[in-house]
Protein backbone atom coordinates (compact mmCIF):
# COMPACT_ATOMS: atom_id res chain seq x y z
CA UNK A 1 0.00 0.00 0.00
CA UNK A 2 1.38 3.65 -1.08
CA UNK A 3 0.26 6.41 1.12
CA UNK A 4 -0.22 4.66 4.13
CA UNK A 5 0.75 7.41 6.60
CA UNK A 6 -1.93 9.58 4.94
CA UNK A 7 -5.71 10.17 5.81
CA UNK A 8 -7.23 7.27 4.00
CA UNK A 9 -4.26 5.15 3.57
CA UNK A 10 -3.84 5.02 7.60
CA UNK A 11 -7.52 3.87 7.93
CA UNK A 12 -7.11 1.51 5.47
CA UNK A 13 -3.86 -0.42 7.05
CA UNK A 14 -6.04 -0.61 10.44
CA UNK A 15 -8.98 -2.46 8.96
CA UNK A 16 -6.78 -4.99 6.71
CA UNK A 17 -4.78 -5.63 9.80
CA UNK A 18 -8.17 -6.30 11.75
CA UNK A 19 -8.98 -8.49 9.13
CA UNK A 20 -5.80 -10.52 9.76
CA UNK A 21 -4.07 -9.55 6.80
CA UNK A 22 -0.85 -8.59 6.20
CA UNK A 23 0.47 -5.19 4.71
CA UNK A 24 3.42 -3.41 3.40
CA UNK A 25 3.22 0.13 4.03
CA UNK A 26 5.16 2.66 1.47
CA UNK A 27 5.09 6.43 2.34
CA UNK A 28 8.20 9.01 1.78
CA UNK A 29 6.91 11.35 5.06
CA UNK A 30 7.67 14.27 2.88
CA UNK A 31 6.93 18.14 4.52
CA UNK A 32 3.90 19.37 2.37
CA UNK A 33 2.25 18.66 5.95
CA UNK A 34 3.03 17.82 9.20
CA UNK A 35 5.37 14.72 9.10
CA UNK A 36 4.75 14.49 12.57
CA UNK A 37 1.16 14.50 11.81
CA UNK A 38 2.01 11.61 9.38
CA UNK A 39 3.78 9.79 12.05
CA UNK A 40 1.46 9.64 14.57
CA UNK A 41 -1.61 7.89 12.07
CA UNK A 42 1.07 5.11 11.49
CA UNK A 43 2.55 4.94 14.90
CA UNK A 44 -0.05 2.13 16.43
CA UNK A 45 0.67 0.14 13.64
CA UNK A 46 4.43 0.35 14.18
CA UNK A 47 4.64 -3.01 16.75
CA UNK A 48 2.07 -4.61 14.65
CA UNK A 49 2.98 -8.20 13.60
CA UNK A 50 1.49 -7.83 10.18
CA UNK A 51 3.10 -4.19 9.28
CA UNK A 52 5.96 -3.41 7.72
CA UNK A 53 6.73 -0.03 6.51
CA UNK A 54 8.73 1.71 4.00
CA UNK A 55 10.10 4.70 4.18
CA UNK A 56 10.76 5.49 0.43
CA UNK A 57 9.16 7.49 -2.72
CA UNK A 58 7.29 5.99 -4.92
CA UNK A 59 9.58 8.18 -7.77
CA UNK A 60 12.36 5.88 -6.98
CA UNK A 61 12.14 2.89 -9.43
CA UNK A 62 14.85 0.34 -8.07
CA UNK A 63 13.05 0.84 -4.61
CA UNK A 64 10.01 -0.25 -5.46
CA UNK A 65 11.55 -3.12 -7.67
CA UNK A 66 12.83 -4.05 -4.75
CA UNK A 67 9.74 -4.01 -2.31
CA UNK A 68 7.65 -6.36 -4.83
CA UNK A 69 10.59 -8.68 -5.69
CA UNK A 70 10.98 -9.26 -1.70
CA UNK A 71 7.06 -9.31 -0.51
CA UNK A 72 5.69 -10.09 -3.89
CA UNK A 73 1.99 -8.80 -2.99
CA UNK A 74 -1.19 -10.32 -4.26
CA UNK A 75 -2.94 -7.26 -4.98
CA UNK A 76 -2.01 -2.88 -4.21
CA UNK A 77 -3.67 -0.50 -3.28
CA UNK A 78 -2.01 2.65 -4.69
CA UNK A 79 -3.19 5.79 -2.46
CA UNK A 80 0.51 7.53 -2.64
CA UNK A 81 0.29 11.32 -4.72
CA UNK A 82 0.85 14.92 -4.80
CA UNK A 83 -2.64 15.66 -4.51
CA UNK A 84 -5.02 19.28 -4.15
CA UNK A 85 -6.75 20.82 -7.53
CA UNK A 86 -5.43 24.39 -6.42
CA UNK A 87 -2.07 23.87 -5.22
CA UNK A 88 -1.26 21.99 -8.42
CA UNK A 89 -1.79 25.18 -10.48
CA UNK A 90 1.76 26.50 -11.54
CA UNK A 91 3.57 22.87 -9.94
CA UNK A 92 2.40 20.63 -13.27
CA UNK A 93 6.24 19.18 -13.20
CA UNK A 94 6.16 18.48 -10.03
CA UNK A 95 2.79 16.57 -10.67
CA UNK A 96 4.00 14.89 -13.20
CA UNK A 97 6.50 13.15 -11.97
CA UNK A 98 4.91 12.16 -8.62
CA UNK A 99 1.54 11.49 -9.67
CA UNK A 100 2.80 9.67 -13.12
CA UNK A 101 6.17 9.01 -13.38
CA UNK A 102 5.89 7.13 -9.61
CA UNK A 103 2.53 5.42 -10.70
CA UNK A 104 4.43 4.03 -13.64
CA UNK A 105 6.97 2.72 -11.20
CA UNK A 106 4.51 0.77 -9.57
CA UNK A 107 2.97 -0.70 -12.60
CA UNK A 108 6.15 -2.07 -13.57
CA UNK A 109 7.08 -3.41 -10.22
CA UNK A 110 3.27 -4.57 -9.98
CA UNK A 111 3.84 -6.87 -13.47
CA UNK A 112 7.34 -7.83 -13.14
CA UNK A 113 6.25 -9.56 -9.65
CA UNK A 114 3.13 -11.03 -10.71
CA UNK A 115 0.58 -9.23 -8.96
CA UNK A 116 -2.95 -9.73 -9.70
CA UNK A 117 -4.75 -6.70 -8.43
CA UNK A 118 -3.76 -3.11 -8.80
CA UNK A 119 -6.67 -0.59 -7.08
CA UNK A 120 -5.68 2.88 -7.90
CA UNK A 121 -7.12 6.15 -6.28
CA UNK A 122 -8.70 8.61 -8.59
CA UNK A 123 -10.15 11.58 -8.28
CA UNK A 124 -13.78 12.73 -8.78
CA UNK A 125 -11.67 15.92 -9.94
CA UNK A 126 -11.25 14.03 -13.59
CA UNK A 127 -15.15 15.04 -14.35
CA UNK A 128 -14.13 18.61 -14.52
CA UNK A 129 -16.70 20.73 -15.86
CA UNK A 130 -19.30 18.55 -16.79
CA UNK A 131 -22.93 18.99 -17.23
CA UNK A 132 -23.62 15.36 -16.81
CA UNK A 133 -25.21 15.27 -13.19
CA UNK A 134 -24.90 12.69 -11.89
CA UNK A 135 -21.31 11.95 -12.34
CA UNK A 136 -21.02 8.82 -14.29
CA UNK A 137 -18.05 6.60 -15.33
CA UNK A 138 -19.14 6.75 -18.63
CA UNK A 139 -18.89 10.63 -18.98
CA UNK A 140 -15.51 11.14 -21.05
CA UNK A 141 -13.97 13.26 -18.23
CA UNK A 142 -11.69 15.15 -20.95
CA UNK A 143 -11.44 17.68 -19.58
CA UNK A 144 -9.47 18.20 -16.23
CA UNK A 145 -8.79 21.70 -14.69
CA UNK A 146 -5.72 21.31 -13.43
CA UNK A 147 -2.28 18.95 -13.19
CA UNK A 148 -3.75 17.20 -10.22
CA UNK A 149 -6.66 15.24 -11.93
CA UNK A 150 -4.93 15.27 -15.28
CA UNK A 151 -1.97 13.02 -13.91
CA UNK A 152 -4.92 11.02 -12.33
CA UNK A 153 -6.49 10.63 -15.50
CA UNK A 154 -3.58 9.48 -17.45
CA UNK A 155 -2.94 6.73 -15.16
CA UNK A 156 -6.56 5.30 -15.31
CA UNK A 157 -5.58 5.06 -19.14
CA UNK A 158 -1.76 3.12 -18.39
CA UNK A 159 -4.09 1.00 -16.12
CA UNK A 160 -5.61 -0.03 -19.36
CA UNK A 161 -2.05 -0.67 -21.07
CA UNK A 162 -1.28 -2.45 -18.24
CA UNK A 163 -4.40 -4.56 -18.57
CA UNK A 164 -4.07 -5.03 -21.97
CA UNK A 165 -0.37 -6.04 -22.58
CA UNK A 166 0.26 -7.98 -18.83
CA UNK A 167 -3.34 -8.74 -17.82
CA UNK A 168 -3.13 -6.88 -14.51
CA UNK A 169 -6.41 -6.47 -13.33
CA UNK A 170 -7.01 -2.58 -12.78
CA UNK A 171 -9.46 -0.80 -10.71
CA UNK A 172 -9.59 3.24 -10.91
CA UNK A 173 -11.52 4.39 -7.76
CA UNK A 174 -12.46 7.74 -8.43
CA UNK A 175 -13.15 9.31 -4.93
CA UNK A 176 -15.30 12.16 -4.00
CA UNK A 177 -14.71 14.80 -0.80
CA UNK A 178 -13.18 12.37 1.22
CA UNK A 179 -13.08 13.53 4.96
CA UNK A 180 -12.45 12.56 8.35
CA UNK A 181 -10.08 12.20 11.06
CA UNK A 182 -6.39 12.54 10.14
CA UNK A 183 -6.90 14.97 7.03
CA UNK A 184 -4.16 16.97 5.62
CA UNK A 185 -4.60 20.61 6.98
CA UNK A 186 -5.31 22.15 3.13
CA UNK A 187 -8.41 19.73 3.35
CA UNK A 188 -11.94 22.08 3.78
CA UNK A 189 -13.20 20.20 6.60
CA UNK A 190 -10.18 20.77 8.74
CA UNK A 191 -9.75 24.56 7.90
CA UNK A 192 -13.01 25.47 8.05
CA UNK A 193 -13.13 23.82 11.22
CA UNK A 194 -9.72 25.11 12.59
CA UNK A 195 -10.43 28.88 11.14
CA UNK A 196 -13.67 28.92 13.38
CA UNK A 197 -12.32 27.64 16.36
CA UNK A 198 -9.08 30.10 15.92
CA UNK A 199 -11.13 33.25 14.94
CA UNK A 200 -9.96 33.42 11.40
CA UNK A 201 -11.80 33.90 7.85
CA UNK A 202 -13.16 31.18 6.78
CA UNK A 203 -13.25 31.11 2.38
CA UNK A 204 -16.76 30.23 1.27
CA UNK A 205 -16.55 30.18 -2.80
CA UNK A 206 -19.52 31.40 -4.37
CA UNK A 207 -21.40 32.37 -1.36
CA UNK A 208 -21.46 28.86 -0.01
CA UNK A 209 -23.73 27.87 -3.09
CA UNK A 210 -20.96 25.28 -5.05
CA UNK A 211 -21.97 21.89 -3.33
CA UNK A 212 -19.90 18.85 -2.53
CA UNK A 213 -20.66 15.05 -2.51
CA UNK A 214 -18.91 14.57 0.98
CA UNK A 215 -18.06 11.01 1.85
CA UNK A 216 -16.27 9.63 4.94
CA UNK A 217 -13.09 8.11 5.01
CA UNK A 218 -14.61 4.79 6.60
CA UNK A 219 -16.92 4.51 3.35
CA UNK A 220 -14.35 5.37 0.89
CA UNK A 221 -11.67 2.48 2.72
CA UNK A 222 -15.01 -0.16 2.76
CA UNK A 223 -14.95 0.50 -1.37
CA UNK A 224 -11.17 0.38 -1.14
CA UNK A 225 -11.18 -2.81 0.69
CA UNK A 226 -13.84 -4.20 -1.89
CA UNK A 227 -11.57 -3.39 -5.09
CA UNK A 228 -9.08 -4.97 -3.35
CA UNK A 229 -10.67 -8.20 -2.75
CA UNK A 230 -12.47 -8.16 -5.88
CA UNK A 231 -10.50 -8.48 -9.38
CA UNK A 232 -12.34 -6.88 -12.11
CA UNK A 233 -10.03 -6.80 -15.05
CA UNK A 234 -10.45 -2.51 -16.14
CA UNK A 235 -12.40 -1.12 -14.31
CA UNK A 236 -13.51 3.45 -13.26
CA UNK A 237 -15.87 3.26 -10.40
CA UNK A 238 -17.06 6.22 -8.10
CA UNK A 239 -16.95 6.12 -4.34
CA UNK A 240 -19.04 8.80 -3.35
CA UNK A 241 -21.85 9.23 -0.68
CA UNK A 242 -23.56 9.97 -3.65
CA UNK A 243 -25.63 12.87 -1.79
CA UNK A 244 -24.37 16.70 -2.87
CA UNK A 245 -24.25 19.12 0.38
CA UNK A 246 -24.82 22.70 -0.74
CA UNK A 247 -21.04 24.45 0.97
CA UNK A 248 -22.88 26.99 2.98
CA UNK A 249 -24.57 23.70 4.94
CA UNK A 250 -21.78 22.31 5.42
CA UNK A 251 -20.35 25.19 7.28
CA UNK A 252 -23.50 25.55 9.28
CA UNK A 253 -23.04 22.34 10.90
CA UNK A 254 -19.59 22.57 11.75
CA UNK A 255 -20.40 26.00 13.35
CA UNK A 256 -23.43 24.14 15.19
CA UNK A 257 -20.71 21.33 16.79
CA UNK A 258 -17.57 24.30 17.19
CA UNK A 259 -20.90 26.78 18.70
CA UNK A 260 -19.25 29.49 17.36
CA UNK A 261 -20.05 31.43 13.72
CA UNK A 262 -17.52 31.67 10.87
CA UNK A 263 -16.27 34.85 9.83
CA UNK A 264 -17.07 34.26 6.31
CA UNK A 265 -14.94 36.09 2.76
CA UNK A 266 -17.03 34.93 -0.27
CA UNK A 267 -14.69 35.73 -3.40
CA UNK A 268 -15.76 34.18 -6.86
CA UNK A 269 -14.43 30.08 -7.46
CA UNK A 270 -11.20 29.75 -9.37
CA UNK A 271 -11.33 28.34 -12.70
CA UNK A 272 -10.47 24.81 -11.22
CA UNK A 273 -13.74 24.52 -9.03
CA UNK A 274 -16.71 22.83 -10.76
CA UNK A 275 -19.75 24.06 -9.42
CA UNK A 276 -21.19 20.51 -8.49
CA UNK A 277 -20.15 17.20 -7.85
CA UNK A 278 -22.14 14.19 -7.69
CA UNK A 279 -21.47 10.98 -7.51
CA UNK A 280 -23.45 7.65 -9.46
CA UNK A 281 -21.89 5.03 -7.23
CA UNK A 282 -24.72 2.22 -9.22
CA UNK A 283 -21.76 0.57 -10.14
CA UNK A 284 -19.77 0.34 -7.31
CA UNK A 285 -22.82 -1.11 -5.55
CA UNK A 286 -23.62 -3.46 -8.48
CA UNK A 287 -19.70 -4.69 -8.70
CA UNK A 288 -18.62 -4.96 -5.11
CA UNK A 289 -22.00 -4.28 -3.13
CA UNK A 290 -20.38 -0.83 -2.01
CA UNK A 291 -23.36 1.17 0.39
CA UNK A 292 -21.91 4.53 2.42
CA UNK A 293 -23.37 4.66 5.59
CA UNK A 294 -21.96 7.78 7.44
CA UNK A 295 -23.76 10.86 6.88
CA UNK A 296 -22.40 14.32 6.55
CA UNK A 297 -23.69 15.12 10.22
CA UNK A 298 -22.05 11.99 11.85
CA UNK A 299 -19.05 11.93 9.72
CA UNK A 300 -18.53 15.90 10.62
CA UNK A 301 -18.72 14.66 14.74
CA UNK A 302 -16.13 12.76 14.47
CA UNK A 303 -13.90 14.69 13.00
CA UNK A 304 -14.87 17.35 15.40
CA UNK A 305 -14.22 14.55 18.34
CA UNK A 306 -10.70 13.67 16.39
CA UNK A 307 -10.04 17.56 16.41
CA UNK A 308 -10.96 18.53 20.09
CA UNK A 309 -8.77 15.57 21.14
CA UNK A 310 -5.59 16.46 18.93
CA UNK A 311 -5.83 20.34 19.79
CA UNK A 312 -5.73 18.75 23.51
CA UNK A 313 -2.90 16.45 23.12
CA UNK A 314 -1.38 19.10 21.33
CA UNK A 315 -2.15 21.69 23.93
CA UNK A 316 -0.55 19.74 26.75
CA UNK A 317 2.70 18.73 25.09
CA UNK A 318 3.25 22.93 24.73
CA UNK A 319 2.52 23.55 27.80
CA UNK A 320 4.48 20.40 29.33
CA UNK A 321 7.66 21.95 27.12
CA UNK A 322 7.43 25.72 28.43
CA UNK A 323 7.48 24.03 32.23
CA UNK A 324 10.45 21.86 31.12
CA UNK A 325 12.08 24.87 29.81
CA UNK A 326 11.67 26.74 33.16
Amino acid sequence: MTGVAGLVGSHLAEVLLAQGRQVVGVDNFNDYYSVQQKRDNVAGMMSHDNFMLYEKDIRDAEAMLHIFAEHKPAAVAHLAAMANVRYAIGRTPLYIDVNITGSINLLEAATAHGTDNFVFASTSSAYGHTTQLPFTETDPSNTPLSAYPASKKAIELMGYTYHNLHQLNFTALRFFSVYGPRPRPDMMPFMVTDRIVKGEPVTLFNAGQMQRDWTYVDDIVDGVVRAIDTPLGYELINLGKGQPVRMADFVNIIEDLVGKKAILECPDAPASEPAVTFANIEKAKSLFGYNPQTTVQQGLQKLWAWYQERHATSSAVRRGKRKHAA
